[in-house]
This record gives structure tokens, sequence and C-alpha cells, in this order.
């Protein structure tokens, strides 16, 4: 019959009466997936908390800058995230995530096209960037 050797790190601690208790050693953890940059997860936040008032679970932006702690002006801005062509809020949510560095594209950045309603010319800011 052929011998059969397993291999296991095991750690030994002191038990009651000075006994050894056997242990098992600690598994190393997975580390943590990359972060998605800012951008991606305010315009992801933007998307549910529109569905939270088309649902009438939140009456307002009022109501929302008060469940969430923040200003009314903040509220706004997270909003008008929504104003952006869908082709771009989707290229916003698919955005990499950040290995390294700043992120790529900004709130700040963002500002200037939500502001313009054209989404042409939306998409035409977009592409500078």
């Amino acid at each position: 019959m052929p011998e059969l050797t397993v291999s296991k790190r095991v750690t030994f601690s002191a038990g009651a009466r000075g006994r050894r208790r056997l242990e098992p050693a600690a598994e190393p953890k997975p580390s943590a997936p990359p972060p998605l940059p800012r951008i991606t997860r305010l315009m992801a936040l933007a998307i549910k908390l529109e569905g939270l008032i088309a649902s009438s679970a939140i009456a307002d932006q009022a109501e929302l800058a008060r469940a969430g702690c923040i200003t009314r002006a903040r509220a706004t801005q997270i909003m008008s995230l929504l104003y952006l062509a869908p082709d771009i809020q989707e290229a916003i949510l698919d955005l990499p995530p950040v290995t390294e560095g700043r992120d790529p594209v900004t709130e700040r950045d963002i500002r200037g096209i939500t502001a313009e309603a054209d989404w042409g010319r939306q998409r035409d800011l977009w592409a500078q960037m």
C-alpha cells in the first residue's frame, strides 16, 4: 500500500492545565479588489436615488439630503449626473478600477458637461476629456 503524506501548517497554543492545543494556521485573506473611481460610485448612487424618488420611498431631493446628512446643493450635484447622455452615463459606469494614482475622471471634470443641455454637445465635451 503506497504511503500518503498530508502537509498543513498548524500552530500550538496553551490550553487548560498547561496542555497544548492544536489550532489550524490562519488562512491568508484574499485581497480586496481595487476600488472603482469615485465618479462611477456617484453615478450608481444617482441612479439608485432616482429610483427611490420614482418609487416614492423618498419624497424629493430635500428629504434625500436630510436622510443622507448632506446639503441640498450636494444632493443636486449628485443628481445632476442623471442629465448626462445615456452613453456617457454608461461609459462612466464602465470605467476600470483605479489601481494606482488618482481617478482619471473627477466629478469636477463632469460638472461642466452636466450643465450642457444638448446631448450632442455633451458627447463632444466628453470626447475632449
